[in-house]
């Protein structure tokens, strides 16, 4: 059986997930999105794994969905195959995500992207939504995660138009969090990982799960989840750690809950 999803463990506590599906810029099929459901539901479960890389090819991080699984399907079969499930996989995962994008990321790979906590791209990489081009729209959250992170109208023209932008215009918008030579994408991102595996575990859950939840929050019930987290950390042995250490002026030394 043909091996679509690689996954590695490069360094102590981090996990690569790449796609794998060479021939088809690794479009994404209904076997792809299971694969990565299922492990992220296992990684995010395993406490050894404390960040997860997601990365592709040079060519292509994700070309977006495979449309020979398009072309043909009804409504009942698209409902049948229960994406919401697949992607909230993804995005209920608590340990940070980091996208390593190469190469295209269109469709549902941007989406796919757009799931990342830390987007990294390389200076030849393309983003965009182009499901308006073939009579679609997006499915899997660009029209809610795009406009969260470049605003209504930049959103609004990508979506509408189905255009492609570079990198660089993606780190102007807010789209990507830095943007790098094409071959020093995956060591950052991997170096970037390693730096969060070796950090405060509880304390970065809580940051995501703040940053997250806050999305959907009037801006004072996400304060009072803020404070409500913040308080919580007094309890944890890694509070007093790099309280001492920085203190002491000497790395803190930071252990699991």
């Amino acid at each position: 059986m043909e091996q679509i999803l690689l996954e590695e463990q490069p360094a102590p506590g981090v996990v690569m997930l790449r796609l794998h599906r060479p021939a088809v810029l690794n479009a994404l099929n209904l076997a792809l999105r299971q694969a990565l459901a299922e492990a992220f539901t296992r990684l995010d479960a395993d406490a050894a794994v404390r960040a997860i890389v997601l990365a592709g090819s040079e060519r292509a991080f994700c070309a977006g969905a495979d449309l020979h699984e398009y072309v043909d399907a009804t409504p009942s079969e698209i409902i049948a195959r229960q994406m919401d499930k697949l992607w909230g996989a993804i995005s209920s995962c608590r340990k940070p995500v980091i996208a390593a994008v190469r190469g295209h990321a269109l469709g549902g790979g941007c989406e796919l992207a757009m799931h990342a906590d830390i987007l990294l791209a390389g200076q030849g990489a393309r983003f965009g939504q182009p499901e308006v081009l073939i009579g679609l729209m997006p499915g899997g959250g660009a029209t809610q995660r795009l406009t969260r992170a470049v605003g209504k109208f930049r959103a609004m023209q990508l979506l509408l138009t189905g255009a492609a932008i570079t990198a660089a215009d993606a780190l102007a918008m807010g789209l990507a969090s830095e943007v790098l030579p094409d071959d020093q994408v995956e060591a950052r991102a991997l170096a970037l990982a390693q730096q969060l595996a070796a950090g405060p575990q509880q304390a970065l859950r809580f940051i995501k799960e703040a940053v997250l939840q806050g999305m959907h929050l009037p801006l004072e019930q996400g304060l009072q989840f803020e404070r409500k987290s913040f308080q919580l950390l007094f309890a944890t042995e890694n509070k007093t750690e790099g309280i001492r250490a920085r203190l002491e002026k000497r790395a803190a030394q930071f252990t699991e809950p």
